[in-house]
């Protein structure tokens, strides 16, 4: 038994009503929802929100929206394991059990059927791998990252400084899509980090923060330079 859980609550600050917001021509919500339900992974793709509105849209896309969020777990100091851990309980008093859950951020419409199915196999095969997400290449090497001091500039890791780009290891960060759980370790420890965890790298282009307006103009920009290829590729 697998479960999608969306989680979108209707308080987003830094940009209003983010969560349902038209991106590229519908809600952004809609293609976390539409990318669960294609990826046929799941039993039941759930959106968790305190909104009423958020609540409306998420069913018109196909999700089921069973209860609202708390107000305990919809404020800003909620983090993405007390939502989680609320649906599921919330479902267990039902007698509902899931072996995995996938928790997919609303504000992720690179999230794709194909990368949900993939992590879903690989988590699968490794009982070792009690989460799973995809990240990303940092573009730069993080070792010679720079710092500000006294309006002075200097390296967080000086030894680094005059070291090849190409010697220095790769690093990666989250890519802030989804993440597929097993559903006991996560219970037991209460975190997204609780136990072994792994990732599915993605490409820079299909990888974008959502925070503030600029990275929503890019956000739409990449989408459709992405969509723009696609229709190439499939085209006749």
């Amino acid at each position: 038994m697998k479960i999608a859980i969306i989680t979108a609550r209707g308080g987003s600050k830094r940009i209003p009503r983010k969560n349902i917001r038209p991106f590229c021509g519908k809600p952004i919500i809609a293609y976390s929802i539409e990318a669960a339900l294609q990826s046929n992974c799941f039993n039941e793709v759930m959106v968790s929100t305190d909104d009423t509105e958020i609540a409306k849209i998420a069913q018109q896309y196909g999700a089921v929206v069973p209860f609202l969020r708390s107000n305990k777990n919809s404020d800003d100091y909620a983090t993405t394991a007390n939502v989680i851990d609320e649906v599921l309980q919330s479902y267990q008093n039902k007698k509902q059990v899931f072996d995995f859950a996938c928790c997919i951020y609303p504000t992720a419409p690179f999230v794709s059927a194909k990368i949900l199915k993939q992590g879903l196999e690989k988590i699968q095969k490794n009982g070792l791998i009690d989460t799973l997400f995809p990240v990303v290449k940092f573009s730069y090497p993080i070792q010679r990252a720079l710092k500000m001091r006294d309006n002075m500039l200097d390296f967080f890791q000086p030894e680094h400084k005059l070291t090849r780009s190409q010697d220095l290891e790769v690093a990666y960060h989250d890519a802030g899509q989804f993440y597929w759980l097993r559903v006991e370790a996560f219970m037991k420890s209460k975190s997204l980090m609780g136990g072994g965890y792994t990732g599915i790298e993605l490409p820079e282009t299909r990888v974008q923060d959502i925070d503030n307006e600029e990275d929503w103009l890019v956000a739409e920009m990449k989408y459709k330079l992405a969509f723009d290829n696609l229709t190439a590729e499939i085209a006749p």
